[in-house]
Parts: structure tokens; C-alpha cells; sequence
């Protein structure tokens, strides 16, 4: 009875229907299902064309391009290599990510748990301004008032106490790698501290009023329940910020010191990144060779991005597999 029930109460919701209503639910799914497709099309499409562009310096230096660390543009001795732009990405976007991280998750919690509540709508709308800034402007920024006092004021201050250290020796400079992990830092912040607010902001509050209501500090409800339930998306937003931090090449490229040798421990130093480098050298590349060995460094920029997102992937489902017991 139930079963012949089914079909004709369906059948009796679509007479009732409006022919557009009818015609809507078909065309929502073509509509959908197009741009998924076309979304893998548009990626297939870019890695077919960053790899057929590659694919000259691919085929000259093969996978020693990327520990190979000259970079010699000279016609007639050229010789290319990925090592010193590959060391400069990923020491520039960790450590924009060391410090994005832990301020991002302190302004989201601030303004989900501890700010007045008049106080959180214009703090969290400049703080999310900052993603509207271009990278231009940022980067113009940093020559004219960020490298000036990193040189005069942090630098001196950091080699006075912590030179010891070789990621702090070296002479104080107001472009170097350290000024481009800042400039990062504030480029990936936005994107981070917006994303940890609304994950706080998921959290029930009947789960913080409970251990509160336990006996539980608001330190000790912020990390056994807020920090606790969202561990997982905090990861995805900080990965989220580590993509923005990866791709820069604007405002790296005015700040860094765009230097051709190897890199040094000193932060303090000039230094490059695979973005840097294309930015900075592909309108200007004077051979095939060259241009080819651009689109290397892109390529392997697009596999060290994809990587970092299936890291991610895997870390956000251990946790979602912890906090639902594997169900």
C-alpha cells in the first residue's frame, strides 16, 4: 500500500506543479553539473598548459632542475635551476604562516569570545579590509614604511638579542626575506582570521555555557571546546593562508631582494621566490630556454600548492575521524 501510495502522491506534486517549476528542477541540474565540469576542464586545461610549456626545460634538465641551483640567463652558458626559489617559497610562506597562524586564531577568538559586542562588527570589517588591498599598494607599502623600520627598529633588535641564532645574523636590511615573510603575514591574515571566526562562531553555544556551568575557565572552555570542536577547519584555514602566501608575487617581488644566489640562514638577507622569479623575468626573458624554465618554476609551484592542499585534506578528515569515533 505504501509503495503504490509513493508514485501517486509524486505524480499527483507534479500535475499540481507549474510547467516553469517542472522545467527549474532540470535545469538546476544541467546548470550545476556544467560548472562542476567545466571547474575540472578549466584546471585539466591550466595543467596541460603550464606542462606543455614546461615541457622544453623539462625535457633539457629533467628532475635535477629542481635541485640544481644556478640560475644563469647569459646566452651561450645558460644553465637554470629551481633549488635557491623553491628553499625562498617555502621559508617565506612557513614563516608567514608561523606568525599568521597564532594571530589569526587570537582576533577570531577575540571577537567571538572576549570583545564587547559593539566593538566586533567594525573590528572584524577592517581586519577583513585587509584582503581588498591590492598586492601592488601592499608591496609599495613595505618599501616605504614596513622595510625602513624592520631595518631601524626589529632587525637591530632581533640581531642584538637573538643573532646567536643564524636565522638572525647578518646585517640589518629594509628589503630581505624576513620583510617578505611579514608582508605575507599580513596578506594571508584576512583570509585566516575571517574564516576561524565563523568556524568559533559554529561552535553551540549550549557546549560553552555547559562547561562553563561545570566549573571550566573561559581559557579552559576556549580550548577543551572552541579550539577542540573546529582543530580541523583552523587547519583548512591556515592551509587556506599558506596558498595565498605560496602564489604572492607582486608584493614578494618588491620587498625580497629578487637575489640570483644561494640562499642564506641569515633572514636578514636578500632572497627570491618561484613567484618572485616568474614575475619579475618572464616579459623580460630573452630565449625559448629561458621562457620554458619560467614554466618549470610554475609547474613546480602548482605541485608543491596541490600537495599542500591534499595534506590538508587528509589532516581535516583525521580530525573529523577522531571527533566522530570513526563512524
Amino acid at each position: 500500500m505504501e509503495a503504490a501510495a509513493a508514485p501517486a502522491s509524486k505524480n499527483v506534486l507534479r500535475r499540481t506543479r507549474h510547467l516553469a517549476d517542472r522545467i527549474g528542477d532540470d535545469a538546476l541540474k544541467i546548470v550545476t553539473g556544467a560548472a562542476a565540469v567545466i571547474a575540472l576542464v578549466v584546471i585539466a586545461a591550466i595543467i596541460w598548459k603550464v606542462i606543455e610549456g614546461a615541457w622544453p626545460a623539462v625535457r633539457h634538465f629533467g628532475l635535477s632542475f629542481v635541485w640544481h641551483g644556478v640560475w644563469n640567463p647569459v646566452f651561450g652558458h645558460e644553465a637554470y635551476g629551481a633549488r635557491n626559489f623553491i628553499i625562498g617559497t617555502l621559508v617565506t610562506s612557513f614563516g608567514a604562516m608561523l606568525l599568521a597562524g597564532p594571530l589569526a586564531v587570537a582576533i577570531g577568538l577575540f571577537l567571538t569570545e572576549l570583545a564587547p559586542a559593539s566593538l566586533r562588527p567594525p573590528v572584524a570589517s577592517l581586519v577583513e579590509m585587509l584582503a581588498a588591498v591590492p598586492s601592488v599598494v601592499v608591496g609599495l607599502w613595505g618599501i616605504l614604511v614596513l622595510g625602513p623600520f624592520m631595518r631601524s627598529d626589529i632587525e637591530p633588535f632581533l640581531h642584538r638579542y637573538f643573532g646567536w641564532i643564524p636565522f638572525f645574523s647578518g646585517s640589518p636590511s629594509q628589503s630581505g626575506v624576513l620583510v617578505a615573510i611579514v608582508v605575507l603575514t599580513m596578506m594571508a591574515l584576512p583570509i585566516i582570521s575571517s574564516v576561524c571566526r565563523e568556524l568559533f562562531q559554529s561552535v553551540p553555544r549550549d557546549l560553552k555555557e555547559a562547561a562553563v556551568g561545570l566549573g571550566a575557565t573561559r581559557w579552559e572552555m576556549v580550548r577543551d571546546v572552541v579550539l577542540y570542536n573546529v582543530r580541523g577547519g583552523v587547519v583548512a584555514a591556515v592551509i587556506l593562508g599558506l596558498g595565498r602566501a605560496l602564489g604572492e608575487a607582486i608584493a614578494v617581488t618588491q620587498v625580497i631582494g629578487n637575489s640570483l644566489g644561494p640562499f642564506h640562514l641569515s633572514l636578514f638577507g636578500s632572497g627570491n621566490t618561484l613567484a618572485s622569479q616568474i614575475a619579475a623575468n618572464y616579459q623580460g626573458a630573452g630565449t625559448n630556454l629561458q621562457v620554458a624554465s619560467l614554466v618549470y618554476l610554475a609547474l613546480i609551484l602548482l605541485v608543491i600548492t596541490f600537495i599542500a592542499n591534499v595534506i590538508a585534506q587528509l589532516i581535516v578528515r583525521r580530525f573529523e575521524f577522531q571527533r566522530t569515533g570513526g563512524s
